[in-house]
């Protein structure tokens, strides 16, 4: 039976702190490439809703806040907790095409802004 050195000691301790430590941070990475996903989805949802009243507004079915379907886009968004970077309605076409952006939340927002654009009309 071989006895360890005295300098062997306690080298498995430090490799499962190491294999722990390890473990602890690539949880953290899948957390925040998380929110950044959930980031991505909010701003998919928000654009899409944003275009569809944008588009009601645009073909008369209902009106916006103040008639204007950039103003209906606006305010949906708002209420998705994304902010509008674009709203172009074309009234010949009777389409609508929406940007909004998203900014993540928790460590994710160092990432930057998570874009989604959609475009909401009779036949798109």
């Amino acid at each position: 039976m071989s006895r360890a050195t005295p300098r062997d000691e306690g080298a498995g301790t430090v490799l499962v702190l190491g294999i722990a430590g390890a473990l602890v941070l690539l949880a953290a990475a899948t957390g925040v490439l998380g929110d950044a996903a959930l980031a991505r989805h909010r701003a998919e949802a928000a654009a899409d809703l944003a275009a569809l009243a944008a588009a009601d507004v645009l073909l008369g079915r209902t009106t916006g806040p103040d008639g204007s379907p950039c103003a209906a886009a606006a305010r949906i968004a708002a209420v998705n907790g994304a902010d509008i970077t674009r709203c172009s309605p074309e009234a010949a076409t009777a389409t609508v095409v929406v940007e909004v952006s998203v900014t993540p939340r928790g460590p994710a927002a160092g990432l930057g802004h998570a874009r989604a654009a959609a475009r909401a009309g009779p036949g798109t």
